[in-house]
């Protein structure tokens, strides 16, 4: 998957959020959960990163670990590739270094899933776009 192409799911989960919809009932007891473990992890990295990557799949989350791990997702346009994530919160309070994102990719070939290279930066630009919601949400709070 490229950069693009995550870049633009993030997008679309923002903009789903905006509209108000929900991604799965996994996320929505992500979202329970967290708000019942506050001062475990920063709340707002972890609602960020929920709604930076809302159009995947929640497989587990841990608000006391502070992990998020997304399952497998294909996107239209590409059915012979998925990715996965998990991310990290590091910190209880809001900082830079206070988030990791990993992604994962497959390409089926010949009927098998195979891992595949993932752009470096993929996660990285993830971690900003979480940083952005989080601090956005920050303001909104405060403001």
């Amino acid at each position: 998957m490229t950069v693009l192409k995550i870049v633009a799911l993030a997008a679309l989960a923002s903009a789903c959020l905006l509209a108000g919809c929900r991604s799965n009932d996994a996320g929505a007891r992500a979202e329970k959960a967290a708000e019942a473990s506050v001062g475990t992890v920063n709340p707002y990295l972890w609602r960020a990163s929920l709604d930076t990557l809302q159009a995947m799949p929640v497989a587990s989350a841990d608000p006391l670990g502070g992990v998020i791990v997304y399952d497998w997702k294909s996107f239209e346009g590409s059915p012979n590739e998925r990715v996965k994530a998990t991310v990290y919160i590091l910190d209880t309070r809001l900082r830079a270094d206070g988030v990791k994102v990993a992604v994962f990719r497959q390409t089926n070939t010949g009927g098998n899933w195979v891992d595949a290279a993932v752009d470096p930066d993929t996660g990285t630009q993830l971690q900003d776009k979480i940083l952005e919601r989080a601090r956005s949400l920050k303001a909104s709070e405060l403001g």
